[in-house]
């Protein structure tokens, strides 16, 4: 089945954007949209990370055996901090560019950081027979309930990557135990999914569709239990429509794509969000497109901060003057905020 085609991607003004206008200036080389976007590809120097790790794993409430994994950070210096609680987003996982990067940030600001890799991803996959999806925020929750107490004393704060923002928002939305959670924070979330489907599709998108296709196949293939018929609908997915259509739709108990899309979208929970929540988004994301954020930003409730920042690509965000992303300087800033409430 096939998508319209978007007539305009990521030209709209940002200069009226609810809650103030987001200041960004790109950092060299990465000029443009697609640069940011590129840059956590193209690295591939892994960064040190400081304290102490612990390797963590969190069963699921759903009947199965599954279980997600992670990696549990402590700073050098322990003290009254949150902890702060990452999730990747599309064929990301714990060691993730961004996910490394923004783990490094909080530890040395003496915060703990957990690293999580959804159900299937990363070292999670030997541990699963399922696969994260867009919908699946009873695995965040289990996240949070399976947290020991002392984990979660000073509180958790949650920041959701991509499709991880999506996620996060489904559970911020929903019926949700709170468990000591203060904030959370989305960058880049497809919070539209059938938007983002046909923006990702368009014709000049066609290398980033081709790789992350093949990605998404890669990463299910290789580590999800799979039936015959399923691996054959994996295979034979010509587009990420038809591998959400024929895979992720009826793998997960949805109609099809469109009723998966529409029952998953992030910005239909926004509204019932009572937690402080920042959303971070870039006028030029090649991938997820601005508009829903837009639309969001005269209906949000007051404890959801909407920034849209003029560049800074798809989870980019590398600005000038300093070698931390423009969204984990925000995000630090904005939990300051939550804190000193």
């Amino acid at each position: 089945m096939s998508l319209p085609i978007p007539a305009n991607q990521g030209t709209e003004n940002t200069n009226a954007v609810r809650h103030g206008a987001a200041g960004f200036k790109e950092r060299a080389p990465w000029w443009g949209g697609d640069l940011q976007t590129l840059r956590n590809y193209l690295i591939s120097k892994r960064l040190t990370l400081p304290g102490l790790s612990t390797r963590r794993s969190f069963p699921v409430s759903d009947g199965s055996d599954d279980q997600l994994t992670g990696t549990l950070h402590r700073p050098a210096a322990s003290g009254r901090q949150p902890l702060i609680l990452l999730i990747h987003g599309l064929t990301g996982c714990e060691d993730s560019v961004y996910m490394r990067e923004s783990t490094r940030f909080h530890l040395l600001r003496d915060r703990p950081v957990l690293r999580l890799n959804l159900r299937g991803a990363g070292n999670s996959g030997c541990l699963a027979r399922g696969y994260y999806h867009a919908g699946c925020a009873s695995d965040l929750q289990d996240v949070l309930d399976g947290l020991a107490p002392e984990e979660k004393s000073n509180g958790v704060f949650a920041i959701g990557f991509s499709l991880g923002g999506n996620i996060l928002l489904n559970l911020l939305g929903g019926p949700v135990r709170r468990h000591g959670l203060i904030g959370a924070a989305t960058v880049s979330a497809p919070i539209e999914p059938n938007e983002s489907c046909r923006q990702l599709m368009a014709p000049r998108n066609m290398l980033y569709h081709r790789f992350l296709l093949r990605r998404m196949k890669q990463d299910v293939l290789s580590s999800v239990a799979l039936t015959h018929k399923q691996r054959r609908a994996v295979r034979s997915a010509s587009s990420v429509y038809e591998f959400d259509d024929k895979f992720v739709a009826p793998c997960n108990g949805f109609l099809n794509a469109q009723d998966y899309y529409e029952k998953t979208a992030g910005a239909r929970q926004v509204g019932s969000i009572d937690v402080p929540t920042l959303m971070l988004h870039a006028s030029n994301d090649p991938w997820v497109p601005a508009s829903p954020y837009r639309t969001l930003q005269s209906r949000s409730p007051a404890c959801v901060r909407i920034a849209i920042a003029d560049g800074g690509g798809h989870v980019g965000f590398h600005a000038q003057g300093t070698s931390d992303t423009w969204h984990d300087q925000h995000i630090n800033n904005f939990l300051q905020s939550v804190q000193s409430v």
